[in-house]
């Protein structure tokens, strides 16, 4: 649960976190800044991203700039990477992190409310990745993206559909720009986090006595969920110069959920002890 980097790994490097004045963004932004980076955070709220930053630079004694942008407005990240320019001179990393949404029955969501999601999770990621590639090309720098997916990118999920056809493009634009981007010198990575529990992500999700009755660490192998600074750390990895030969891949940290929960037979391990003595009867030796 400690920082696993080298003091000063990103010293004089700036990187942009969209969605990063709350919950998971703001954890990686933290270390970041403990690793010697300069941190931009973005949200639409002003007044969230100002405390987030207030806090940051007091915890870290880092610098942070805090720039209020819609990801689903191309203009405003033009302005996050001009500002970000203005202040650090330039952008060495972006972290997509913005996201949003709905656990509910598909049939259930109005056509805005699948908007809403795709527009944050995809159109904000595309956005964003378009607008900072542009400038790194043609500058000719370097950099690296690295875009926050799920489990569910690759297998799907019901009752979050818009979730998962969002998150779904984002990892294909991941592996497409890997490949395109990489004689630019631009890297292209992903994270599939399982459940890194936030206050404020969980209980939109998971109201009341939901959360308790939905336990996410009884899914997972490891029985536990995981830690802020677990991700923290692969991000930071990724992110840095220490990653530079990996390029288009896509990292998941969740403890074997997925695996457990896509096998088949995988929650057998519910059966007791006694009922396999009684099916091993049956069939025999």
């Amino acid at each position: 649960m400690e920082g696993m980097l080298k003091p000063n790994s990103f010293k004089d490097k700036t990187i942009i976190i969209t969605g990063g004045g709350t919950g998971l963004g703001k954890s990686m932004g933290k270390y970041l800044l403990e690793l010697g980076a300069n941190l931009v955070i973005t949200s639409r709220k002003k007044e969230v991203l100002d405390k987030t930053a207030s806090e940051l630079m007091q915890q870290t004694g880092g610098k942070v700039l805090a720039v209020a942008c819609d990801v689903r407005k191309y203009e405003e990240i033009e302005n996050v990477i001009k500002e970000t320019e203005n202040r650090f001179g330039k952008v060495d990393g972006v972290l997509n992190n913005a996201a949003g949404n709905f656990i509910s029955p598909t049939e259930r969501l109005s056509h805005r409310a699948f908007d809403i999601v795709v527009d944050i999770v995809l159109k904000g990621a595309y956005y964003t990745t378009l607008a900072a590639g542009k400038n790194w090309i043609q500058k000719k720098q370097p950099g690296v993206f690295l875009n926050i997916v799920t489990t569910y990118a690759w297998t799907g999920s019901g009752y979050v559909v818009p979730s998962a056809c969002g998150k779904a493009g984002v990892l294909a634009l991941t592996r497409s720009l890997a490949v395109e981007w990489a004689k630019y010198n631009i890297r292209s990575n992903a994270i599939a986090p399982g459940p890194f529990p936030t206050e404020g992500a969980w209980s939109r999700l998971l109201p009341g006595e939901l959360v308790k009755k939905f336990d996410p660490a009884q899914r997972i192998p490891l029985k536990r969920v995981g830690d802020h600074q677990e991700l923290a750390n692969l991000a930071a990895y990724l992110l840095s110069d220490y990653s530079a030969y990996v390029n288009g891949e896509v990292v998941t940290i969740d403890g074997g959920e997925w695996l457990r929960n896509g096998g088949e037979f995988s929650h057998l391990e519910m059966v007791p002890n006694e009922m396999w003595d009684v099916l091993e009867k049956m069939r025999g030796k």
